[in-house]
């Protein structure tokens, strides 16, 4: 098996509001983080001492060097990202409620990473890779996706965990119809799905995460997470149920902690190491330690600004001192 994940999808700069509980027309500046789910499960991934790369493409911009300057910054491989000056670089501006909820407003008509093609994706880019990990923000109607269908079959024949975390943006896509289709096109394709509270309804049409579970599970899914951020995560498989309480912390910015939360967790996996095959052989005791070590990060993050750089090292994550509720 192999010890790198890898993800697919976008990486763009997160503009981060210079204060919280207002719209984006009283916001008086932004600064630019990087961000992009995908790149940001790569960052959690290595900043706690794993290996990842990533797989998308940047323009060749200020804001593309800049990306991979900071991917690099924090161990993640920059191997397989391609440039292009055919699109810019995708931009995001982030506005903040009071508790640290935020809003986007997306700059990607197309963006760089929107034109990323099958023709990118290279047999070699898995040989060395334990997971596979993606999200719905690049599966629309563009190459990209074309992209995700021809990763995902070569990660599938090496074996790996295919993880897919479908982080629901409503607002890049035509209809709340073309997403909910796309994500379902590429359910079956996923061993491990990631879903929050108020996702879950949209997604599966149940009410209950129990529910909702074996409705994945019907399609091949072996593990579904469910994130309830201060209420904590569920982890589910055929044959056992884990949960883990989240800390008490005051959060300033939650951009990026589902991210986090699902890099470490797929660091756990990868330091038991799990394969797709023995997902659902992983003990009650056992998800809820690898819940537990991942809520820990999530409150670690949503304390600092930004995604990314937010994230904490291992050391960071073994010396805070964090009460659980």
């Amino acid at each position: 098996m192999g010890n790198i994940l890898a993800a697919i999808g976008e990486a763009l700069i997160d503009f981060i509001p210079d204060r919280s509980g207002c719209s984006f027309d009283e916001v008086g500046a932004f600064a630019p983080k990087v961000g992009g789910a995908p790149a940001n499960v790569c960052a959690a991934y290595s900043r706690l001492g794993g290996r990842s790369r990533l797989l998308t493409q940047l323009g060749d911009d200020p804001f593309g060097h800049r990306i991979i300057h900071r991917l690099e910054d924090v161990g993640v491989g920059t191997e397989c990202i391609t440039l292009t000056d055919k699109a810019n670089t995708a931009l995001a501006f982030v506005s903040l409620a009071e508790n640290g909820d935020r809003t986007f407003s997306f700059y990607r008509k197309p963006s760089a990473d929107m034109l990323y093609s099958a023709e990118c994706v290279k047999e070699e880019y898995f040989d060395d890779v334990f997971c596979l990990h993606f999200c719905s923000v690049s599966i629309g109607d563009f190459p990209m996706k074309q992209a995700h269908s021809k990763a995902i079959e070569l990660a599938r024949a090496r074996g790996c965990i295919i993880s897919f975390d479908p982080n629901l943006r409503f607002n890049l896509w035509d209809s709340k119809e073309a997403l909910r289709a796309a994500v379902h096109e590429f359910i079956p394709q996923s061993d491990i799905v990631k879903l929050s509270e108020d996702e879950l309804g949209f997604i599966t049409g149940c009410s209950s995460p129990e529910e909702g579970a074996r409705w994945l599970f019907e399609r091949g899914v072996r593990m579904m997470l469910y994130t309830l951020g201060s209420k904590g995560a569920y982890a589910f498989t055929q044959s056992t149920m884990a949960f883990s309480p989240a800390y008490k912390v005051r959060a300033s910015d939650t951009t990026g902690a589902g991210d986090g939360f699902t890099g470490a967790f797929l660091y756990k996996l990868h330091e038991l190491g799990a394969n797709a095959d023995t997902l659902s052989e992983l003990s009650e005791e056992t998800l809820a330690g690898c819940l537990d070590f991942s809520n820990r990060f999530c409150a670690v993050s949503v304390t600092k600004k930004g995604a990314i750089a937010s994230y904490p090292d291992t050391d960071e994550m073994r010396n805070i001192d964090l009460n659980q509720n």
